[in-house]
């Protein structure tokens, strides 16, 4: 082993992992439907990132998947109360529960909405020894009020690794939303919609590619060498 790690004396062997391609190319297939968590970024009554959503979850449906739209009404601000808060715990028990996720915001003043940020803001890297994000893979959506902009989504998009998430390539940024939907709420057929099919058939080819073998996807070396070097500590403290 000496000899194989010999030009790389930074490394630790203990904790370096060959690939395992077992793991990687041939996980076991769960056999239920995707479950994915929407989240959009208004409270107004008519929220168009809410019917966006609700459009989506509807062709999400259509694909087989399992959906859940959390309503962020009531949620209080980060840090504003406790992590019991009832609403909290829903939506940290949603974050658990989903596979997948959909983050839709309207674009406010060249950026995504506050609501949109506090709800990711309540959900921290990690509760316990799970990571509720990490690994699940995320659509970034958002709504205008003028022409086509790509602030809010490219923000999320951040946001989506910053939170460990496998973010796809495709996304949505629907212009004008006000003209794009009938008075009872339904999406009009255009290349809006369109191209929300593309990301939600998008989520779901992902999902299902990456949900069993998620937890291998992200496991690291940096976080095998923190865990092993903690385990030590403890270890060495107990023997004093």
């Amino acid at each position: 082993m000496a000899e194989r790690f010999s030009d790389t004396p930074n490394l630790d062997p203990e904790q370096f992992r060959d690939i395992d391609r077992e793991r990687l190319l041939s996980p076991v297939p769960g056999d239920h439907a995707p479950r994915i968590l929407l989240l959009h970024g208004s409270l107004r009554e008519r929220s168009y990132s809410r019917l966006l959503n609700e459009e989506a979850a509807r062709i999400l449906k259509l694909f087989g998947a399992e959906t859940r739209i959390f309503d962020p009404s009531g949620l209080p601000l980060p840090d504003d109360a406790d992590a019991d808060h009832p609403k909290v715990v829903e939506l940290r028990d949603l974050m658990m529960w989903s596979e997948g996720q959909v983050w839709c915001s309207p674009e406010r003043h060249g950026s995504m909405t506050g609501i949109i940020k506090a709800q990711i803001d309540w959900v921290p890297l990690a509760l316990g020894a799970i990571r509720p994000t990490q690994g699940k893979t995320l659509a970034v959506m958002q709504v205008s009020g003028g022409s086509q902009s790509f602030n809010a989504v490219n923000q999320l998009r951040v946001l989506g690794r910053w939170m460990r998430m496998i973010t796809i390539p495709n996304q949505s940024s629907v212009a004008r939303a006000f003209m794009e939907f009938e008075d009872d709420g339904r999406m009009k057929p255009s290349s809006y919609y369109d191209r929300v099919v593309d990301v939600m058939e998008e989520l779901v080819k992902f999902t299902l590619l990456t949900r069993d073998r998620a937890d291998y996807l992200v496991e690291r070396y940096s976080e095998r060498r923190e865990s092993a070097e903690a385990l030590s500590k403890r270890v060495n403290q107990r023997s004093i």
